[in-house]
């Protein structure tokens, strides 16, 4: 997305933790805490309502049942990119709902649909009819 966010997170609201980066990485990795845990609490934020229930909503298991959100960023070498990262993460999974999603319309299908359905019902038939023992 280009632009401004509609529903920006503020970044005092946000709680990061700088830990230690998993994975290969020589004796760096060991010895600098460069990754970032983001810590956000959809409940104490100043979202509006409707994007904080939908939030809390959402099958992610980035979302904890006390209703924060943890993100784990180590992407990078640099305590800073990952904390950017860890920051653009949470404001794109709040960009994604803060949408309202449209309501769907019931729709039938068409006479012409069903039509052709039960033409390939009864071809699919006669093509498995053709399976059986033949008769002498």
């Amino acid at each position: 997305m280009t632009g401004s966010p509609a529903v920006p997170v503020r970044e005092e609201e946000v709680e990061f933790t700088a830990i230690r980066a998993q994975g290969a990485g020589g004796q760096n990795v060991n010895k600098v805490s460069n990754a970032v845990h983001l810590r956000f609490d959809v409940r104490a934020s100043s979202l509006p309502d409707a994007v904080k229930t939908r939030l809390l909503g959402a099958s992610d298991a980035r979302v904890s049942d006390d209703g924060v959100v943890v993100i784990k960023a180590q992407r990078f070498r640099s305590l800073e990119k990952n904390r950017a990262d860890a920051l653009a993460r949470l404001q794109a999974m709040v960009d994604a709902v803060a949408t309202v999603p449209r309501e769907r319309l019931p729709t039938r299908p068409t006479v012409a649909s069903r039509r052709r359905r039960v033409d390939e019902k009864v071809l699919r038939g006669r093509v498995k009819a053709l399976r059986g023992r033949p008769d002498d």
